[in-house]
């Protein structure tokens, strides 16, 4: 719903008149992945008529307070119902009348379902939530965080089946699925080729959208419970997907996200000083030194470069422009991201394409762009940009960021798993498994770039597959076979 139609309280009642819009066409429900993790507890449909009639009773549901985090229901939604909002009001609520020890309840009853519950507060939350900003709800999520990470000893589960398992990647779909089957009972071993765990989630995301003590405490947590996490190994250079299963492990699932940039294919971009976003975020999060001027460029419109255009500021850029193909309204970055950017100083530059980067001494001193329009879909669905004759300018600048998103890497990959033409991989639908039988996929690898909490999802369903994989059940619907 409109930002100004903020929640009214008359009573302790919501005003009905925030639900007017909803036809209850089910769309929210139908796009939403929180769904998938509490089937028998969450439903946004239901959650904005229960809105309206007792608040108190919606604060007691689980899955509401991971909720907002990509609006991927509004974008669906016919009539523009902003289903997160209405939800987060009532988070308003609750921290406005003193319920932040409910608050931390919740993040506990979630934790049973999501193994990270605050890294996904953290990292799905936005400015929407409206007063739910204030340091208070924060200071609750930290110190759930930090009570967890000194709470009484965590007894690992007991390893009840004999089949070793091998989790490639420790972002949150690799985590998830290690911690389901760690609770059913199998012996997990999680590879990383970083020297910490949580891949993109502690490379990718900036200190201010994931304080990384909360992220190290999480994982804190599930290795109590025994899960054993090995670093600086690359599965594809250190060791093969078809050596781990020679040693033994029966099952393993692919969740080695989406750590690729794209190219942008034109003249210059190999230029010094031209790098790309996910690259910088990486240096910047594993504490290098990075120099980019005080001018700099962002190519993109996405999440990513909204991030590293914040990022360029806090290295010391005086002067960011983000230049992006879409228009304001169609940008796929999220409008809370954009406000966070522009408020921190942050200028865009819409519905414009880079030409060439212009360099001198092997160095980029100004890039060429050009308005464009959007026209046709392409074969990949999206819009090709149509350059307006005589539009171009010149910007003088110290350094470019290229956001242009991201494609898996998939060099780890034997040629029995088939690879779809955007560099994914093909997986079975239902039960994410490859081409090579005992080898699951899921998450950024097989979706390409999403969020945290599809990512998250994408774990469960794998773990649920190669569990019935190992017991030699029907991977869809369980029954022996």
């Amino acid at each position: 719903m409109a930002r100004e139609a903020r929640t009214r309280v008359h009573n302790g009642i919501l005003d009905a008149e925030r639900l007017k819009h909803c036809f209850e066409c089910g769309i929210c429900t139908a796009s939403c992945p929180v769904v998938e993790l509490f089937p028998n507890h969450y439903n946004p449909r239901s959650l904005l008529q229960k809105t309206s009639l007792n608040i108190k009773r919606v604060l007691k549901e689980n899955g509401l307070w991971l909720c907002a985090w990509c609006y991927r229901c509004y974008r669906r939604c016919p009539q523009r119902v902003r289903v997160p909002e209405v939800l987060v009001s009532v988070k308003d609520l609750a921290t406005e009348q003193g319920h932040l020890r409910g608050f931390e309840e919740a993040l506990g009853l979630i934790r049973r379902e999501v193994p990270l519950p605050t890294v996904c507060c953290y990292v799905c939350f936005h400015p929407e939530r409206g007063r739910v900003d204030k340091p208070p709800v924060f200071t609750a999520l930290k110190r759930f965080a930090t009570d967890h990470e000194h709470e009484e000893e965590v007894s690992p589960v007991p390893k009840a089946r004999e089949k070793k398992i091998a989790v490639i990647g420790s972002g949150p779909a690799g985590l998830t699925a290690a911690h389901e089957l760690i609770k059913k009972g199998y012996s997990v071993t999680v590879f990383e080729s970083l020297p910490k765990p949580g891949g993109m989630l502690r490379i990718g995301l900036p200190e201010y959208r994931l304080p990384k003590s909360v992220l190290d405490a999480e994982i804190e947590h599930l290795k109590d419970q025994g899960m054993e996490i090995r670093t600086n190994l690359t599965v594809g250079r250190d060791v093969t997907i078809n050596e781990l299963l020679r040693e033994g492990y029966k099952a393993i699932f692919i969740a080695v996200g989406a750590q690729n940039c794209r190219k942008l294919d034109v003249e210059g971009e190999e230029l010094k000083g031209v790098v790309q976003a996910l690259d910088l975020l990486r240096k910047v999060n594993l504490g290098h030194n990075i120099e980019l001027g005080k001018k700099v460029a962002v190519i993109g419109g996405g999440n990513v470069a909204m991030d590293a255009a914040r990022t360029a500021l806090q290295l010391g850029a005086k002067d960011v422009n983000v230049f992006c193909m879409e228009s304001q309204e169609e940008m796929p970055a999220n409008p809370w991201e954009v406000r966070e950017a522009e408020d921190s100083g942050v200028n865009m530059i819409f519905s414009v394409t880079p030409k060439r980067m212009l360099g001198k001494d092997g160095r980029v001193v100004a890039t060429e762009f050009v308005s464009v329009e959007l026209g046709e879909l392409d074969e990949s669905g999206m819009r090709c940009p149509v350059p307006i004759e005589g539009s171009g300018f010149t910007v003088e600048l110290d350094a470019v960021i290229l956001a242009i998103g991201a494609i898996p890497d998939l060099s780890l990959l034997p040629k029995d798993i088939e690879v779809a033409i955007g560099n994914t991989i093909v997986v079975d639908l239902d039960t994410l498994e490859t081409s090579l039988a005992g080898v699951f996929a899921g998450g950024d690898v097989v979706s390409g770039p999403a969020t945290v909490i599809e990512a998250v999802v994408a774990g469960k369903r794998a773990a649920v597959s190669i569990d019935r994989y190992l017991r030699g059940e029907d991977p869809t619907t369980g029954e022996r076979i």
